[in-house]
């Protein structure tokens, strides 16, 4: 198995699955994150749609290595129990799609109440980790801002609580800088549990994503130390350099103010600038 192996959220492509096909084959890409299907998430369609997709994305050629899904970035006061019945359908989905890795999160939490909403937040992970063992599925937790695991001691703490061979660490340089994590800091706590990078980096003044090896991410730095430690496994590219279309309901979050560029020339500049990180290491 290659050690690093290049996927990426292609609907920042174009929404439309021709475009992003079109686009991943001719970078030579054989994995996608698959989230955005003709403008609305992978798992909003129905099972027989889901796999008028597959055919699609096999005739290509392509694979997913993850289910791009929202699983879990609601409310901690939002319904679990209507959430958790979209999660068993994305459940459904994956084996559909014929992967394992379903990306999501550990619920949105007011602001400076993470450690009292705990416990709640442990109650409805536990739910789902079991689900996703006895289904055979791995959920792969992002550590997105504003969630209960948005800096890396709580992404800590849910590793030590969960981790598995059903729930593992995404580890996404640009989200730990916004929250004003040290990357680095980051990485050697999280080491043991990360099976899965989304390639995105940050500039710590403003926030800003930027291309990767360009921001405060130290993407460069932790690769290589990926790559030592033998790590293998996906780099996802998760550009947030275009304003693409239908980012706000696919991710249920807030569109950011961007330079808007198109989604082709923001996915092959990401690609460009992991490329050339990878060469230099």
């Amino acid at each position: 198995m290659e050690q690093f192996i290049i996927s990426g959220f292609a609907d920042e492509i174009s929404p439309d699955l021709d475009t992003q096909i079109k686009v991943i084959k001719d970078l030579n890409m054989k994995f996608i994150e698959c989230r955005g299907v003709n403008g609305k998430n992978l798992i909003d369609y129905s099972v027989k749609e889901a796999e008028a997709i597959k055919k699609q994305l096999d005739e290509a050629g392509i694979k997913l290595s993850s289910l791009g899904s929202p699983i879990g970035k609601i409310q901690i006061t939002d319904d679990f129990e209507a959430h958790f019945k979209q999660f068993q359908h994305a459940v459904e989905i994956a084996a559909v799609m014929d992967t394992k890795n379903i990306r999501m999160f550990s619920f949105f939490v007011p602001e400076g109440t993470a450690d009292s909403h705990e416990s709640q937040v442990f109650r409805q992970m536990e739910r789902m980790v079991d689900y996703a063992a006895s289904h055979h599925v791995v959920l792969l937790h992002e550590n997105e801002k504003e969630i209960y695991g948005d800096v890396a001691i709580r992404c800590k703490r849910l590793m030590e609580r969960f981790y598995s061979d059903h729930f593992k660490a995404v580890f996404d340089f640009a989200n730990f800088v916004q929250c004003g994590q040290d990357t680095l800091e980051a990485y050697d706590m999280l080491a043991p549990y990360v099976d899965y990078i989304h390639i995105k980096d940050a500039r710590k003044e403003d926030g800003f994503v930027v291309p990767a090896g360009m921001g405060d991410g130290n993407v460069e730095v932790i690769l290589k130390k990926l790559k030592e430690k033998g790590f293998h496994g996906f780099l996802s590219l998760e550009p947030h350099l275009a304003d693409f279309v239908g980012f706000a309901a696919l991710e249920n979050g807030n569109a950011e103010e961007k330079n808007v560029i198109p989604g082709e020339t923001a996915f092959v500049t990401a690609y460009n600038a992991l490329q050339k990180i990878l060469k230099n290491i």
